[in-house]
């Protein structure tokens, strides 16, 4: 008697783990976002073009996709993205922030020295982005990287 109500136990006992185990593994389940809709080159993706998806246990995200809000949300399409589908990070951009033909300031600075002019920008870029540019006066066209303000850096930092 005393055997079976220690096997009882045993059994109580691995069957309590099981359990507790399925409901770290449900825990464990990854949420992630994709379109709920198509998305089309050009458009700015918005978290209400999006529905949350939990993978199946043991399915892993791929590494190469965008599946969160912050690396989703008011990113702009480089191609169509289909309902369901993942994303993949190479579809997406961030939004210009200087278009093309836009009158833009060129700053050249280097240590004190710091030199401005106006400029056209002859490519649209978003900050970080380096750009052509031309020169208003001069009519000369050269790179420079676009800055957070709208601005153009151009040379030594």
């Amino acid at each position: 008697m005393r055997r079976r109500n220690a096997l009882l136990h045993i059994r109580s006992t691995v069957l309590a783990f099981a359990m507790l185990g399925g409901a770290a593994q449900a825990a464990d389940q990854e949420v992630v976002l994709v379109p709920n809709r198509v998305i089309y080159p050009g458009e700015t993706i918005a978290l209400s073009s999006l529905k949350e998806v939990t993978l199946k246990p043991g399915k892993v995200r791929p590494d190469s996709v965008a599946t969160l809000a912050d690396e989703l949300d008011g990113r702009i399409a480089k191609r169509t993205l289909l309902p369901g589908r993942y994303v993949p990070i190479t579809a997406l951009r961030e939004a210009w922030l200087v278009d093309r033909g836009a009158s833009v300031q060129v700053v050249f600075a280097s240590g004190p020295l710091m030199i401005s002019a106006a400029a056209v920008t002859l490519e649209p870029g978003a900050a970080g982005d380096v750009v052509k540019v031309r020169n208003l006066d001069s009519g000369k066209v050269f790179t420079g990287t676009v800055m957070a303000d709208g601005s153009i850096r151009v040379g030594a930092i």
